[in-house]
């Protein structure tokens, strides 16, 4: 539908007038039957290919800078978002800069830095690209993007939205083992540590919505409505990926057969758990906004009607509504 005639209060008054049950229900169907889960899948495996090669690369910049105090934030922050049975290993992995010699230890961490930048780069890129992919098939779209077109727009939402995820992640989900290694490795108190949790709830939320947005509205292969039609999708992603997120977290802080069963693997398997969440969430966000955008439309259905049930689209069927074949 032309994006000049659906907006945030028609996308609101569209789910009431449908149902919140109705359409969660045939949101989930929509995202079953295009094979959403195993696009989130692909997605989360490159979402945490990018992950940990990006918090080398913060190591790696304050060893390039000099700046130890800096690295001993990201370490402090790292270690304390990693469940206990693998601290050890992500210790070892975030210090290799400072294992080297004073002499080596600048080039080491410029290394680091160049290399974790590039990596974590092209592996946002190759999932905002499987992304587009999940996007497509949701929404109905059989062809990507020709294949240049689409990773140099991958890229482009790389340093765009991708950024902004980071910072939101950042703040929602290190923000305080962040502010508690701050204090700890700069000591500026608690009245900025106050100030800094009350701000980056919104702050972050905000960079959230924002990059989950971006991606809804140039990720697939369409003409997307106007953002504020995509904004009630977008906050119904970051609101489910909160929720879970939490969950997950609870789950493995609090279960101890998870530690012992996985031992120090423990933080690498509690990474690809919260990718897989990560993934499913935006792909049922783009559900919830393509049967949305059906509903207005005039399309309740989430699948093409099949009368006589036996696989092919009345649409494509020769005879259809006969007997089954």
């Amino acid at each position: 539908m032309s994006g000049e005639r659906l907006s945030a209060d028609d996308a609101w008054h569209t789910a009431r007038r449908h149902g919140s049950g109705a359409l969660l229900r045939n949101a989930l169907l929509r995202l079953r039957y295009g094979d959403g889960f195993s696009h989130a899948r692909g997605f989360a495996l490159q979402l945490a290919l990018a992950t940990v090669p990006l918090v080398i690369a913060g190591a790696g910049l304050s060893t390039a800078l000099g700046a130890e105090s800096f690295g001993q934030v990201v370490a402090r922050t790292v270690v304390a978002l990693s469940p206990g049975s693998s601290d050890a290993l992500v210790q070892d992995a975030v210090g290799q800069g400072a294992a080297a010699g004073d002499d080596d230890a600048d080039d080491v961490g410029e290394l680091a830095l160049v290399l974790g930048l590039i990596t974590a780069f092209l592996a946002m890129t190759a999932a905002f690209a499987q992304l587009e992919r999940g996007a497509n098939r949701i929404y109905g779209t059989t062809r990507d993007r020709p294949s240049l077109r689409k990773y140099l727009r991958a890229a482009v939402l790389t340093a765009t939205a991708g950024v902004a995820l980071a910072v939101g992640l950042l703040l929602i989900v290190a923000g305080e083992p962040f502010g508690d290694a701050i204090e700890q490795v700069y000591g500026w108190g608690d009245a900025a540590e106050g100030v800094w949790d009350v701000l980056r709830w919104p702050a972050g939320l905000l960079a959230l919505v924002v990059s989950v947005t971006m991606l809804f509205k140039f990720a697939p292969r369409r003409r997307q409505p106007g953002v504020s039609w995509l904004l009630l999708g977008g906050a119904a992603t970051v609101l489910v990926w909160l929720i879970t997120s939490g969950l997950l977290a609870l789950y493995v802080a609090g279960s101890p057969a998870f530690g012992d069963t996985y031992g120090p693997l423990t933080a690498v398997i509690a990474l690809l758990l919260w990718s897989n969440v990560t993934g499913v969430a935006l792909h049922g966000g783009l559900a919830l906004s393509a049967q949305l955008e059906a509903v207005r439309a005039g399309q309740r259905r989430p699948l093409l009607a099949d009368s006589d049930d036996d696989g092919i689209p009345d649409t494509l069927d020769e005879h259809p509504g006969s007997a089954r074949r």
